[in-house]
């Protein structure tokens, strides 16, 4: 696969402590997309510094208008692949070969499937993803997609899905869906959706919008 064809989406919020280095491990394998949403740290500098093309948010509009904003430039620059991942150090950078082989292999998306997970909500939304869609792990935030699939759905995001429209759309559609266990790190910092009631009940009710 060619560099250029694949983007590396990162959204990203106050993730200076991260950022650089993340930017910095998988530049030799696409093109980093680093979206700044709202920092009040210079999350943004640093990533461009670091050789990523940075887009900015100028409040904080969560994780799926970030997402959002990183499809639509990257469908903006020809990118026939795009994979997304977090910006605090959980996902292993040294994963990214093993999800291009599998879309050079015929892959529509690639899921990583995490060895742990930090709430109950996600539990269930697993649980119920596995059921109907057969998708193990629909919120991990390391996927690989084709944009010919994000192009046929006409957008990433529509309902704050909290990253799982486009997977869902994918296994709806019956287009083939490859899942690979991934370890997770631990992150650097505060959880972006946090683990209080709060983020159980935002979890919940993506899995309702899902259906």
């Amino acid at each position: 696969m060619d560099r250029s064809s694949l983007a590396i989406i990162i959204p990203a919020y106050n993730e200076g402590v991260t950022i650089v280095s993340i930017v910095q491990e998988v530049i030799a394998f696409g093109m980093p997309i680093v979206v700044d949403d709202g920092s009040t740290d210079k999350t943004a500098c640093l990533a461009l510094d670091a050789g990523a093309e940075v887009i900015s948010h100028i409040s904080n509009l969560g994780y799926d208008a970030a997402l959002n904003s990183g499809f639509i430039h990257a469908n903006k620059i020809g990118c026939d692949f795009a994979l997304t991942m977090d910006a605090d150090g959980q996902h292993n950078p040294s994963l990214l070969p093993v999800f291009i082989d599998a879309l050079e292999k015929g892959a529509d998306v690639v899921i990583g499937v995490r060895d742990r997970r930090q709430r109950i909500a996600e539990d269930l939304f697993a649980a119920v993803s596995n059921l109907m869609w057969g998708i193990r792990d629909p919120l991990c935030g390391m996927k690989a997609y084709r944009m010919e699939l994000y192009r046929m759905l006409g957008h990433f995001d529509a309902y704050n899905s909290i990253g799982t429209e486009l997977v869902i759309f994918a296994a709806r559609q019956h287009k083939i869906i490859s899942q690979l266990s991934v370890f997770t790190n631990e992150r650097e910092g505060t959880p972006r959706f946090g683990r209080k009631l709060s983020a159980n009940l935002q979890i919940i009710k993506a899995l309702f919008k899902a259906f």
